[in-house]
């Protein structure tokens, strides 16, 4: 078997949606000669899979060899040295999934490793790293390191502070046309004491993994009991849902300011996710999601409010989950790492792949076009 190049969790993905199985993506990464690749390879593996532990302990042991890591494309047309978080893809703005004609070279920086100590050969550099509460020191500490870097810089650390649930929430409630609910973070003793109705999650929680709505005191007795968290996000519940009793959640990117449908989740329960929705199984669903991918008609009602979004945020690049509320944009979410891709089957999304190739185009020419870093 010849050796393999470290490919990334998307290359992987494509490689599985062949129909290979984990053991043999496993005997893949295997063959890599290079230590850390190999471990780096085996850790995308285990991730692709939902094995977190194991991820994260072949991503620790291949980053005792180095902190830098490089995932190469055929014909590349830059280089884009991406600032990473140890962790997974929730972590980190998953970049190999935005990109074609780029070759990306992956730091896993660190308290104790900031930046590369040698510079490697690069066209811009790119913020991956999420805010989280074990991501805030390190965000300020390279925002500060970042001051003097020769290269442009795109998703400045301070900014994607910014994208805290709480935070996001004061800084975007006064644009007009947009809907935030109110959220704030509390602690454990203090969840008791909200209003009914209300929706809360651990503070770095993401893609609704123990995210509930209470309206008795007893189910806020019940999520504790389960819960070892000590800090929560709490925001006001709001019925979204449209007149046919579906709930609809929209997930849009933003590039530069310019708004790309990514897709459109029917459901009927209130916390809708795109894997819980089963758009393949309903021709009216998609053919929903086709017109809002297509003709974009959401992002035209709610240009002015998504332009504010941009200018308040002002991240270059950043994904929003929203709905509508009273001819309002619904504010759910703005964060930095959420997962867009083109891989739906074109049986049933043939409509996907070229709106996702629009937002990938435009992602490598805002890489191209990026101005000189200001603070240089």
């Amino acid at each position: 078997m010849n050796p393999s190049p470290l490919i990334g969790v998307a290359g992987l993905m494509r490689l599985a949606l062949t129909g290979m199985p984990l053991q043999a993506l496993v005997d893949r990464a295997a063959t890599n000669p290079d230590p850390a690749d190999m471990m780096m390879g085996l850790s995308c593996v285990f991730q692709l899979f939902g094995k977190k532990d194991e991820s994260l302990e072949m991503q620790k042991k291949a980053l005792h060899f180095r902190r830098i890591f490089t995932l190469r494309c055929e014909n590349p047309k830059r280089r884009l040295l991406v600032l990473m978080k140890e962790g997974d893809m929730q972590d980190n703005t998953p970049v190999d999934f935005l990109v074609s004609e780029t070759d990306l070279l992956l730091f896993y920086s660190s308290d104790e490793f900031l930046l590369p100590e040698a510079m490697p050969e690069h066209d811009s550099l790119f913020v991956a790293m999420g805010e989280s509460s074990d991501s805030v020191d390190l965000l300020k500490k390279v925002s500060k390191n970042l001051e003097n870097w020769p290269k442009p810089v795109l998703n400045r650390p301070e900014r994607i502070l910014e994208t805290a649930r709480d935070n996001a929430c004061r800084l975007l409630s006064p644009i007009e046309g947009l809907f935030v609910p109110h959220t704030e973070k509390i602690s454990r003793n203090s969840l008791s004491s909200k209003s009914f109705p209300f929706i809360a999650r651990p503070v770095d929680s993401h893609a609704g993994r123990n995210l509930e709505r209470f309206e008795t005191q007893e189910e806020v007795e019940n999520y504790l009991s389960r819960m070892d968290e000590e800090i929560f996000y709490a925001s006001s519940y709001v019925d979204y849902r449209s007149r046919d009793g579906f709930y609809r959640k929209y997930r849009i990117a933003m590039v530069k300011g310019k708004p790309y449908p990514c897709h459109l989740a029917i459901n009927h329960s209130w916390m809708v996710s795109y894997r819980n929705s089963e758009m393949e199984k309903s021709i009216e669903k998609r053919a929903e999601e086709a017109e809002f991918m297509t003709e974009f008609s959401f992002g035209k009602r709610h240009s002015r409010a998504l332009e504010r979004i941009f200018e308040r945020i002002g991240l270059d690049y950043f994904v929003i989950d929203c709905g509508e509320f009273e001819g309002k944009l619904l504010l759910f979410e703005v964060d930095n790492r959420a997962f867009v891709h083109d891989m739906d089957p074109p049986e049933f999304f043939p409509y996907k792949k070229p709106a996702m190739q629009k937002l990938f185009s435009a992602f490598e020419s805002m890489l191209d076009q990026a101005p000189p870093n200001t603070c240089f």
